[in-house]
């Protein structure tokens, strides 16, 4: 029985679930600090992709943990799917949007969650693979064996459609 789970895609969730609250709190510090000089339009946007980002965070992180730990496939393409679609480039869009007025502090900050979401996507997706084929596999065997437990064994007479007796 060989472990389908990731050791690189679970390191790198351990870090994140470290990293997160680190990111989250110098986001919202430097938030606070330039939020008076924003756009009512930015300030629209920042706060509503902070609570997006929170809150698919928090969800993300579980999916990945029970997905890779437990090799569980829906939730670990679930996983990859929350990270790929909303996270990936809502931290994109606060990296490189200039009108945002982004501090250093909060571009470090961002290129470390970006590199974060990167690896997962990449290391999910070929853990997905493995998984699946893996898991595929498992069920052709299965089925395999049971169709060969439902056949008839030597000596024992069949009778064919058609036969003449």
């Amino acid at each position: 029985c060989e472990i389908l789970s990731s050791l690189p895609l679970q390191m790198s969730l351990y870090f994140n679930v470290y990293f997160f609250p680190f990111w989250w709190l110098i986001t919202v510090a430097i938030l606070y600090l330039k939020y008076p000089v924003l756009s009512d339009y930015y300030k629209f946007i920042l706060v509503t992709i902070m609570i997006l980002v929170s809150l698919t965070e928090l969800i993300r992180l579980y999916l990945g943990y029970v997905g890779n730990l437990l090799e569980k496939v829906p939730e670990l393409a679930g996983f990859w799917l929350l990270t790929l679609l909303p996270q990936l480039p809502v931290i994109l869009f606060l990296l490189f949007n200039e009108s945002l007025k982004i501090h250093s502090l909060e571009r470090a900050v961002h290129i470390i969650f970006a590199a974060f979401l990167s690896f997962q996507v990449l290391a999910a997706f070929f853990t997905l693979k493995r998984m699946v084929n893996t898991l595929a596999a498992r069920f052709r065997l299965t089925e395999l064996h049971r169709l060969e437990e439902q056949r008839p064994g030597p000596g024992v007479l069949s009778l064919a459609p058609g036969s003449g007796s």
